[in-house]
């Protein structure tokens, strides 16, 4: 047989995984390196892109699987690919849901002979069946892990076969999301590769994780101790003995731990997991946005007899530690850090989910620019890209599955959800910017099936990983029983978006945080939507589904929202619901049909609205200065006020090249009142010095007649 797939005070203070449910195989001899030496780590996996050459139907299509099955008149496309791109957007509510085709020739090169072949799929949403030349390898249900099938058997190196996958997006009772306020995109919107390893490898079939998991325990100034697993599988029909060598090395490639195993033979077609335990002393520590220091860890697999190297792999480290208090909020190394930020979608203009590796970098530049240390990556799991990007930026990540709003009371529907959970985990094990493993969000029945079911994805949090902190989206009351089964709880609050004043989030926290001082708890979404081709001058609170959605009232209710969040420690996090608008098909709102509108950045990421730059100048330590309602350039009325976002100490404003007159503030908000323009063009421009270096910024509005 061939690899087979298989509330508290202070919490989580170790970084990494434990995946506490593996076996223990093996022991280890350590050696250190005596003097500075480099590592280079040998290549011997090998990866093919399948991401071009695909044909596309949509639609199911009988037989469609088979070798000689003409799609000729199929659409020529390449992955990543959504169906969706357009009609989830247009505020339908009808988008299509159901089955879509695709084909493909892969010829695998003739060197990989006697390699271990797997096609992995990055994701397609939601269950994926494949085949190549008509043999169904399997079906993969969720859409939003990672998934790999074997095909060592039905791909011959150096004759070509066809790969054929059907997709589908239509509504399953027993998968996870059942419903939620976005729009649920079907198609192979990430990444294909084939993989080929060597018969004795780390093993590829793990949940399609990697394979190997580090842990980390007693991290400090002057020592950091990692145990690191390797889960090795021997393909071979017959015995292998195998060492397992551990290398970590710093940024710059010098080693700073290395420990092998003694030999240990691993009987034919079977596996062993091989635990060691590493010491690095004086450890850089991953410090968030201020140092987000990352090691490697390199992980060979050698055949002992042969004395080669048969497989390796690499995996981040980020040396790190962390804590909750109930009054105090989160820590890192031991220091508080406010942890506020962002949610974030998978959804762009024209694309869809079917986003790139470039828009991925695109959206965390963008997120390192308005300053956030967090980013609670909603309401499922992510591509890999931005996790590593996470990793790269030193943004601490909240990950969680797509548990949202209601659960079917079966054990098809818990066991889809806790294996999306386990993929989850193990996938992204040892990303250091994760802390958080979210195991749902708002659901709206607080009964007992509800809760079993949450009650069994927390245990599972603690046996996979009992170092990082499990958390929940409430959005009902503070003593739902939902609530009370992960490690910490966060809270879906939109005061003066779906009731209640902009004013009332200090004092809902107030009152929580006095009622029960020892809950640890934030706030996971807040927010309000607004189209930036809108504008009103101090607008009253418009009606969250109506079509006027102005820019500055999204603008008033942040900087409301943030000077209440920024005055309470206690809070450990709070996340902007959202960095950027997205396609959620069932709405019409704010005269943007197919869109939720609450993002700070537009859905094409061309227009960053007022509120990004408010948080900018709160947030980031780059030099900010920014007038606001710059897009209402056509004024009705004479009288009006300049308002200007800055990090400066205090600006000066002109108006059609005289002066009206320089402010200072507390809050960075500068406020000038009483502003009149006259007929025609008017250029406001204000001017301020940020770290002793001018900057200035211009707006023209023009006036006529109403």
């Amino acid at each position: 047989m061939n690899e087979l797939p298989s509330r508290r005070r202070v919490l989580g203070t170790f970084a990494g995984s434990a995946l506490a449910t593996l076996a223990v195989g093996g022991t280890a001899t350590a050696t250190t390196p005596a003097a500075a030496q480099t590592y280079s780590p040998p290549a011997p996996r090998t990866r093919l892109d399948l991401n071009s050459g695909w044909r596309f139907h949509r639609g199911d299509v009988a037989g469609a699987q088979a070798p000689a099955f003409d799609d000729s008149a199929w659409n020529a496309l390449s992955v990543p690919h959504t169906w969706n791109a357009q009609d989830g957007a247009d505020g339908g509510a009808n988008y299509y849901r159901g089955v879509g085709w695709y084909r493909r020739r892969v010829t695998v090169p003739a060197a990989l002979a006697g390699k271990m072949l797997f096609l992995q799929f990055a994701g397609a949403n939601q269950v994926a069946d494949v085949w190549i030349d008509g043999t169904h390898l399997g079906q993969h249900q969720g859409g939003y892990a990672r998934f790999r099938f074997g095909a060592t058997a039905q791909l011959t190196p150096g004759r070509e076969s066809v790969l054929a996958v059907k997709v589908s997006n239509a509504h399953n009772a027993d998968i996870a999301p059942l419903g939620a306020d976005y729009t649920f995109q079907g198609g192979i919107y990430r990444n294909v590769s084939l993989h080929a390893v060597d018969k004795l490898a780390v093993r590829m079939l793990d949940y399609a994780g990697p394979g190997v998991y580090l842990r980390q325990r007693s991290v400090s100034a002057t020592s950091a101790t990692v145990d690191v697993k390797a889960t090795v599988f021997n393909n071979n029909s017959t015995s292998r003995s195998s060492v397992v060598r551990v290398v970590i090395t710093d940024a710059a490639g010098t080693i700073v731990a290395d420990r092998s195993s003694t030999s240990q033979r691993i009987g034919p077609n079977s596996g062993l997991d091989v635990d060691q335990t590493l010491t690095i002393a004086n450890p850089r520590r991953w410090n968030g946005l201020a140092d987000p220091y990352l090691y490697s860890a390199h992980v060979e697999i050698r055949d002992a007899t042969a004395g080669t190297v048969t497989d390796v792999v690499t995996e981040p480290l980020g040396l790190r530690s962390f804590g909750l208090d109930s009054t105090s909020g989160f820590t890192l190394n031991g220091k508080h850090l406010s942890l506020h930020g962002v949610n974030l979608h998978q959804d762009r203009a024209d694309r869809g989910w079917a986003e790139s590796d470039a828009d991925h970098t695109q959206d965390f530049a963008l997120i390192k620019e308005i300053g956030a240390t967090a980013v609670r990556m909603a309401h499922y799991q992510h591509d890999q890209k931005d996790y590593s990007l996470a990793d790269a930026a030193g943004v601490v990540v909240w990950a969680e599955i797509p548990l949202v709003d209601a659960i079917t009371d079966s054990d098809a529907f818990t066991d889809s959800t806790t294996y999306q959970l386990r993929e989850l985990i193990r996938q992204n094990y040892n990303h250091p910017s994760i802390v958080f493993w979210g195991i749902g969000n708002e659901q709206r029945t607080d009964n007992a099936a509800t809760n079993e079911l949450l009650e069994g994805l927390a245990a599972i949090v603690r046996s996979e990983d009992p170092d990082r902190i499990s958390t929940y989206a409430n959005n009902l009351g503070a003593d739902a029983e939902v609530a009370g089964h992960a490690d910490t709880t966060a809270y879906n609050k939109y005061f003066g978006w779906y009731g209640g004043s902009y004013n009332d989030l200090g004092g809902w926290a107030d009152n929580l945080h006095r009622t029960e001082p020892e809950r640890t708890f934030a706030v996971s979404e807040f927010g309000a939507g607004a189209n930036p081709s809108q504008h009103a001058l101090n607008p009253a609170q418009p009606s969250s589904g109506g079509s006027f959605h102005p820019e500055e009232y999204q603008a008033l209710l942040h900087e409301a929202s943030w000077k209440q969040l920024a005055a309470r420690p206690f809070v450990w996090g709070s996340f902007v619901w959202n960095m950027f608008d997205f396609a959620s098909d069932g709405r019409n709102e704010g005269s943007r049909p197919g869109i939720n509108d609450k993002g700070l950045v537009t859905r094409d990421r061309a227009i960053r609205k007022d509120a990004f730059y408010w948080y900018k100048a709160n947030w980031s330590t780059a030099p900010t200065l920014y007038i606001t309602s710059r897009r209402w350039t056509a004024r009705t009325d004479a009288a009006t006020e300049l308002k200007v976002y800055s990090n400066a100490s205090e600006v000066t404003a002109t108006l059609n090249g005289t002066s009206i007159g320089e402010r200072s503030s507390t809050d960075r908000i500068f406020h000038w009142d009483g502003v009149t323009l006259r007929p025609g063009p008017n250029t406001l421009t204000v001017s301020a010095s940020i770290a002793g270096v001018p900057h200035t910024d211009t707006v023209t509005w023009t006036l006529t007649a109403s």
